[in-house]
């Protein structure tokens, strides 16, 4: 068994580096769209830098990995709420459930939602507004099944339906997450995780709002005349990631008979992004009998240590915790989390979350 636990995270670690080494895109940042889809809405994995996708499970898998829905034993709902750089009145709702399906199935459901208020409407003629507000629209529905093929490997896949804009101009699309979770060792103690995320074709703006008024002088009976012209708004590719992580669980006492037990879960990982900087991810947990969770983690790109050259708002560190308790014996466990994501401005990202396990 050492053998091949060896053997998988010399795998694992030999991915990473090939992927490390044939990265660079660089020239790309910021010419993509459709990147609500990077923001992570759950505050469970918000705390160690979103790098738990080798052993996710529920709700929160959806994001980090979808294969570990599979692993749920009844019915799980969430609700998460992410102040976004706190200062800026940006606000990422979040609330969904998976049910088990069968032996092996389980399905899940979620919508997130990015509120940003009111901004003041204005124009070439009313540069100084005076003419009302719009507010910006940023969503999308995600639908997942994931299945366990044993007690080692677990896959998913999960649609989303991506909706943005204004009142009079939007852009729709679809994209494709999926996912595989494999774990081993006596106590399914060493985890790896490969997710590919937000696939999907490019998506475009379009409604009235790209619609501009001109005047045509001199036609052939020598007056003027209006005329609409509808502009095109160019393709953006969606923000395609893919994402190997590793994990090994450490137990520090655990008990057969109770299931009572204390652990130290270490996560390491590597992210390619296709349109931001690719990031290397590193983080711990602290698990004290699934009642008491204690998380932290550090996620670094290039130039994220200079403020000047950094194309990311976050500096690379995070820290959260957890806290579950039975409410209801063997049927229902109440959980909350809170999580802090440190940030270049404004007053870093901060996430709660309730989880109400069935």
């Amino acid at each position: 068994m050492k053998k091949v636990n060896i053997k998988l995270l010399t795998i694992g670690i030999g991915t990473v580096i090939i992927l490390k080494s044939f990265a660079g895109n660089t020239d790309r940042i910021g010419q993509g769209g459709g990147f609500q889809l990077l923001l992570n809405p759950y505050a469970k994995s918000a705390g160690m830098a979103g790098i738990n996708g080798a052993n996710a499970v529920g709700m929160e898998a959806q994001f980090s990995n979808v294969a570990g829905m599979a692993k749920i034993t009844g019915m799980n709902a969430t609700f998460n709420n992410s102040f976004w750089l706190i200062g800026s009145g940006l606000n990422l709702l979040n609330f969904g459930f998976c049910n088990k399906v069968g032996e092996t199935g389980a399905i899940g459901l979620s919508f997130s939602n990015i509120t940003a208020g009111q901004i003041i409407r204005t124009t070439a003629e009313n540069t100084e507004g005076g003419i009302g507000y719009f507010t910006p629209r940023f969503s999308n529905i995600a639908f997942s099944y994931a299945k366990a093929f044993s007690d080692y490997i677990y896959a998913g896949t999960t649609i989303r339906i991506i909706n943005e804009g204004i009142d009079n101009v939007q852009a729709t699309g679809v994209s494709l997450d999926a996912g595989v979770q494999y774990q081993t060792g006596d106590k399914n103690q060493y985890h790896l995780g490969v997710a590919l995320k937000n696939i999907g074709p490019p998506i475009s703006y379009s409604g009235d709002g790209l619609t501009t008024q001109a005047t045509v002088l001199n036609n052939a009976y020598g007056k003027s005349y209006q005329m609409s012209q509808n502009q095109k708004s160019s393709e953006n590719n969606l923000p395609a990631s893919l994402n190997i992580s590793l994990a090994y669980d450490q137990y520090i006492s655990y008990d057969s008979l109770t299931l009572k037990s204390q652990k130290i879960t270490y996560f390491g990982g590597f992210t390619s992004n296709y349109f931001i900087n690719d990031q290397f991810s590193i983080g711990a947990e602290y698990n004290y009998n699934n009642i008491l969770m204690l998380r932290a983690g550090y996620a670094y790109e290039s130039n994220i240590l200079n403020k000047e050259a950094s194309t990311t708002i976050f500096s690379g560190p995070s820290a959260g915790l957890s806290f579950e308790y039975p409410v209801i014996k063997e049927k229902m466990t109440l959980g909350v989390d809170y999580s802090i994501r440190v940030t270049n401005t404004f007053f870093n990202i901060q996430s709660v979350g309730i989880r109400v396990l069935f």
